[in-house]
């Protein structure tokens, strides 16, 4: 079961966004899976796309097509039930046949369409399906749509994951919506598995480009279920400026932090809806780490505890095994570390003092903080200023019968 609160839908509709959403039987007949999001002509778009040298087919033409023309995009395209990576020439065939084929029905350029693909690696994409399910989707598209929308691009996803926020620009509110799938094969490396954020706001496109950028290394970049970066990754931030508020053309412009910490908050949001609904998923834990020498240390401490195999399966078992979290913390490798000096907590359970037992801890104590749903794993490095959190899961016996069966 997920850990927490779902998310809170209907979201709000986002001007010059509309959504649809079809059954083209991908993968399983009758299950949605399909998603087109229709943008109003001059929207801005911008984007992060997976670091994995095996990018899937999608993000190599999404790029393209992105870098070919920012402001001249859309539509974006979402298939569930087939991931089209590992496919060679094919893939990148049958990404570009299923843009063609879309362009076509929308009237718009090939370039204008952005193609997104999610589910099992190496299986050829079944470009028919796809472009069938095309004019159920175009006739069903709506600003209403968010929640049909983020059911559709869900895998083994248990709920839907959405956000929303509203920020006065001027004398105009203007709105951040977003949705995002994703429980397993999650350690972004830019991003998150998908994510799709769009404002009414009108901003120009090197605003837009820093946003996206900074609002990804700030919440999707610092979560991970299972150290897994996945072929598909990608996070797109799209601007339609149908708000009628003033425009932000600079990032100077006191507007653009305004929206900035709005578009933060979404993606933050979706980026821990993402670990509250994690394969198998029992806890929902924060590393913490703080009194670092710069904030890379800190990130790496803080991935090599929420990364480690035996912390995540004492989580699970909600045993205090607080050697583990040291070990971990003892091989991320940072030069110079004082071991003598480290402190540990979990939540307000203080178990590690000066590099060892805390002299007032106990076992009883340290099971009280561990039966928790929600766990802080709280890391002071003493050694300097900077810190980093990162959001992660216990590993369950169901993380394994998932992945187990996925193809079954």
């Amino acid at each position: 079961m997920p850990v927490g609160a779902p998310s809170r839908f209907p979201l709000a509709a986002v001007r010059g966004v509309r959504l649809g959403v079809a059954c083209a039987g991908i993968r399983k007949p009758g299950r949605r899976d399909l998603v087109i999001l229709e943008l109003a002509p001059g929207s801005r778009v911008a984007a992060r796309f997976t670091r994995n040298a095996f990018c899937a087919a999608p993000v190599a033409v999404a790029r393209e097509h992105l870098a070919a023309a920012p402001g001249g995009i859309r539509y974006l395209l979402v298939n569930t039930g087939n991931a089209n990576a590992g496919t060679g020439a094919r893939g990148m065939q049958d990404a570009r046949a299923c843009c063609q084929e879309l362009a076509s029905l929308g009237a718009v350029a090939e370039q204008a369409v952005l193609p997104f693909s999610t589910g099992v690696i190496g299986e050829p994409l079944p470009v028919e399906r796809v472009t069938g399910g095309m004019p159920e989707a175009l006739a069903a598209l709506d600003a209403e749509a968010w929640e049909a929308a983020a059911e559709g691009i869900m895998t083994t996803d248990t709920r839907p994951k959405g956000a929303s926020r509203r920020v006065r620009i001027g004398t105009v509110e203007v709105t951040v919506s977003g949705i995002a799938k994703g429980a397993g094969m999650i350690r972004p490396d830019m991003a998150t598995m998908l994510a799709f954020v769009a404002t009414d706001a009108e901003v120009a496109q090197p605003v837009l480009d820093g946003i996206v950028a900074r609002a990804v290394d700030g919440s999707f970049n610092c979560i991970t279920i299972d150290g897994d970066t996945s072929t598909n990754d990608a996070c797109v931030l799209v601007a339609t400026g149908r708000a009628g508020a003033p425009a932000i053309a600079s990032a100077d412009d006191p507007a653009a932090a305004l929206l900035e910490r709005a578009v933060h908050e979404v993606c933050l949001e979706l980026a821990q809806a993402i670990i509250r609904d994690g394969e198998g998923a029992t806890k929902f834990v924060t590393v913490a780490v703080s009194a670092g020498a710069d904030h890379a240390e800190c990130r790496r401490v803080a991935y090599a505890v929420a990364e480690s195999p035996l912390v995540k399966t004492a989580l699970f078992a909600s045993d205090p095994n607080w050697g583990r979290i040291l070990a971990a913390v003892g091989r991320a490798g940072v030069p110079g570390l004082e071991v003598g000096r480290v402190g540990i907590r979990l939540n307000d359970v203080v178990i590690v003092s000066n590099g060892a037992r805390d002299p007032a801890y106990t076992e009883a104590a340290g099971q009280r903080a561990m039966a928790a749903e929600e766990i802080l794993i709280a890391i002071d490095l003493a050694r300097g200023a900077a810190g980093a959190t990162v959001w992660t899961t216990d590993l369950s016996h169901d993380y394994v019968r998932i992945n187990a069966e996925y193809r079954t």
